[in-house]
């Protein structure tokens, strides 16, 4: 790319949240026509940077500049009239209203505007940029590639020649990501400056004209995509070299082992007596990780709950020869079989914030206690040695786990689980929330586990890590099993199209 001036210009921005400096002296740079990929690890600073250069923060100190003249947002107001436009990751959709209703909520007139006209604005902006978008549709009827693209012509419709996006491929299918860059680049021909944040390197390698680094809330470089690699960014990122390979060791049971956990014909039912999981059949082998792929809500959380007794069931649930369909979570827990659910409020199962980590550890272990007290030396030396292992940063076992970060929350989990030692550990989204080093540190704990013959049920979103980490990846849709495929010999493209719901031929239904 030839070396032209920045439109947006963001130099020595400082940003402090009590003791925590999340940007020091930051300077950060965009051109029109540019994709430019924000990297860094969990509290490196991306999504403050970005959240004070669309308005939602303030800078304590450091300049903004767009097309050459200063600015000062004090709110996001006042960042969409200087032409700059977010997109969260979690939507900001109003369910029930259509989508040509919530790409034009808010805006001056937006009232009295006609049906007709306010259509044929939006087909305008559509047909521009290659969107694709049903404007009386609504938005509870869409996917969430669908959903994604209302959220950024709702920004287009405002002016926005500058947007940002947030972990814009979190939730979406390897087709789903292909339209969405496809979408980026129009959109980069049209001159707009494109910003995204994320820390899928495969995408920003694909898709990104330029990368920026932060590091503990300080810039670390900007260099050009096409004179980089992956291996290089991530040492940028941890400030030392790693290794972006996951073993696979060989299933300790082999391929024909007797299944530590056979689930037959599991159907599941909401309050609202809909099958959200439908006739579901699949079993985990000693020694293997079983991975599950589908679109966020299609039965992942019910799947696990339901295996745990936390869910109504109807089928059977056989671990070890008992059938523990019906069965209290206590009973099952005490049979070996463990659960580590990382919901999106991390604290809403599992762990109880109020307190430390060694109570949270003796939550699960003090069933085995005999007689009437809890041993705490023992939950002390158990919370210690997950604090090592897991590498979890905390003051002291003693901490309060409501303020530990979100990642070192989901390493107290994890860690909790594995500690007691199950034959079978179901594991949802383990690496949710942490940074890359982190997320190959649970790996290599899983792989450990697996060497040991214990079998794994893993619930992922990021099909590369399922393809490389799993022996078997079962695909779920709309709460139906879609297929069972061996890892090493399946596809993205295979996997999005059974998560889209294209049946595919020859289940592995073992």
């Amino acid at each position: 790319m030839t070396d032209r001036a920045a439109y947006v210009q963001m130099e020595g921005i400082c940003k402090t949240f009590g003791v925590v400096k999340a940007n020091d002296q930051v300077d950060f740079s965009v051109r029109k026509g540019e994709i430019h990929a924000l990297l860094g690890e969990n509290g490196s600073g991306k999504s403050t940077l970005m959240n004070m250069l669309s308005g939602i923060y303030m800078p304590d100190s450091g300049s903004i500049n767009i097309g050459g003249k200063p600015c000062h947002f004090h709110s996001p107001k006042d960042a969409i009239r200087h032409g700059i436009g977010m997109v969260h990751q979690h939507f900001k959709l109003v369910d029930i209203l259509t989508a040509k209703e919530n790409i034009t909520a808010g805006m001056p007139g937006s009232f009295f505007i006609k049906n007709k006209g306010m259509t044929e604005a939006i087909g305008n902006i559509a047909k521009k940029y290659g969107l694709q978008v049903q404007a009386d549709r609504k938005i509870y009827n869409m996917s969430v590639g669908e959903k994604q693209t209302v959220e950024i012509l709702k920004v287009l419709y405002r002016g926005a020649d500058i947007l940002i996006l947030d972990e814009p491929t979190a939730v979406l299918t390897p087709q789903e990501t292909d339209a969405l860059f496809n979408i980026l680049r129009n959109m980069r021909r049209e001159n707009c400056a494109i910003i995204i944040i994320t820390h899928k390197l495969n995408e920003v390698m694909e898709i990104s004209d330029r990368v920026t680094v932060l590091r503990k809330g300080q810039s670390i470089g900007t260099v050009n995509t096409s004179e980089t690699n992956a291996k290089a960014l991530t040492e940028m990122m941890v400030g030392r070299p790693m290794s972006l390979e996951i073993q696979r060791p060989a299933v300790t049971g082999g391929a024909d082992s007797e299944p530590l956990l056979d689930v037959r014909d599991l159907t599941i039912e909401n309050q609202e007596k809909i099958k959200v999981i439908q006739n579901v059949s699949f079993q985990v082998r000693r020694g293997e990780i079983l991975g599950v792929a589908g679109i966020a809500g299609s039965g992942q959380k019910e799947l696990c709950e339901g295996i745990v007794g936390l869910q109504k069931v109807s089928g059977k649930v056989i671990f070890k020869g008992e059938d523990l369909a019906g069965c209290k979570p206590g009973n099952i827990i005490s049979k070996g079989i463990s659960m580590s659910f990382i919901p999106e409020d991390r604290l809403g199962m599992g762990l109880v914030g109020g307190l430390d980590i060694v109570d949270n550890v003796l939550l699960k272990s003090y069933r085995k206690t005999k007689g009437l007290f809890v041993d705490r030396k023992q939950g002390v030396s158990m919370a210690e040695s997950i604090v090592r292992r897991f590498d979890i940063s905390t003051p002291g076992v003693h901490h309060q786990v409501s303020k530990l970060s979100g990642g070192n929350i989901q390493k107290v989990l994890l860690g909790r689980e594995v500690s007691l030692n199950p034959s079978v550990i179901i594991t949802a989204y383990p690496t949710r929330g942490l940074d890359i080093g982190a997320s190959y540190n649970i790996y290599d704990v899983l792989n450990e586990e697996k060497k040991k013959g214990v079998g794994i049920l893993y619930i992922g979103e990021d099909l590369d890590v399922l393809l490389e980490l799993c022996d078997r990846i079962m695909v779920i849709h709309q709460g139906e099993l879609m297929d069972i495929l061996p890892a090493s010999e399946t596809t993205k493209e295979q996997l999005g199209l059974l998560m889209l719901g294209h049946r595919g031929e020859g289940a592995d239904h073992v």
